[in-house]
């Protein structure tokens, strides 16, 4: 059986992806034109390459249609709600770092903690009768961090485009989002809140419980990750080999 590896079909997280396995004797090249969503793997015996939009990777890897996948760790705990049961985190990759985090108005002077924040939604309520916005796409994620930080009298609205924007265009007043320089965030007048990190996010190498590991799928793993200097997870480590199911 194949081994598939879902990769970011395009832009910096797949080139530095190809970089990485490159670096480790697994050359990577995608076929044809741009728009071709196939790639051509030396190197690694039994091994496919699967082309997809880094947000797919983690839906792929929990269905079990790939058996690793190269995406962000913010998106793997954001699309899948018990994230640790449905993949194993094999490396992180050494790129593709940003910060999720959250902001509110650079006006907003006494507003600098989250316990500030906290006291802010609740005089908002008070004030307007209704609850304080923080704009964001990553609902799940947000509402775990509020709740363990005991924040509680805000409502989360879906942002389709700009985050950054929201808070201007006044259908927010605070924002959730991800970012690597701040300068986004600085350019419309937010500031981070000094204990507002929620999650530090890397390209991460996972592998998908649920996938396929018999015949020779599990050998391939355990024979790439030696070319990978990648050391498995132990309940990795027992997936069955050909033998077993023979």
């Amino acid at each position: 059986m194949t081994l598939k590896i879902g990769v970011p079909s395009k832009g910096r997280l797949m080139e530095k992806t190809f970089e990485w396995f490159g670096a480790r004797g697994v050359e990577m090249r995608r076929d044809g034109a741009e728009r071709e969503y196939s790639a051509t793997v030396d190197g690694a015996d039994g091994v496919q390459v699967v082309l997809l939009s880094a947000g797919e990777i983690p839906q792929e890897l929990s269905a079990g249609r790939i058996h690793l996948g190269v995406t962000g760790s913010d998106l793997v705990r954001e699309k899948l709600a018990d994230w640790e049961e449905q993949v194993a985190d094999l490396a992180p990759l050494g790129f593709g770092f940003a910060d999720l985090i959250i902001a509110v108005p650079a006006f907003w002077v006494d507003v600098d903690t989250l316990d500030d924040l906290d006291a802010a939604a609740t005089a908002f309520r008070a004030a307007h009768g209704h609850r304080l916005r923080i704009a964001t796409k990553y609902h799940r994620l947000v509402r775990e961090f509020l709740r363990e930080q005991g924040v509680a009298d805000y409502q989360l609205v879906d942002s389709q485009g700009a985050t950054e924007g929201t808070v201007k265009n006044l259908t927010a007043e605070a924002i959730a989002d991800i970012t690597s320089s701040g300068e986004t965030l600085r350019a419309n007048h937010l500031k981070i809140l000094s204990d507002g990190l929620i999650h530090r996010s890397e390209a991460t190498l996972f592998a998908a419980r649920a996938a396929d590991w018999t015949g020779t799928a599990a050998a391939t793993l355990s024979a790439l990750a030696a070319r990978l200097d990648i050391v498995l997870p132990e309940a990795l480590e027992r997936l069955p080999r050909a033998t077993d199911a023979a």
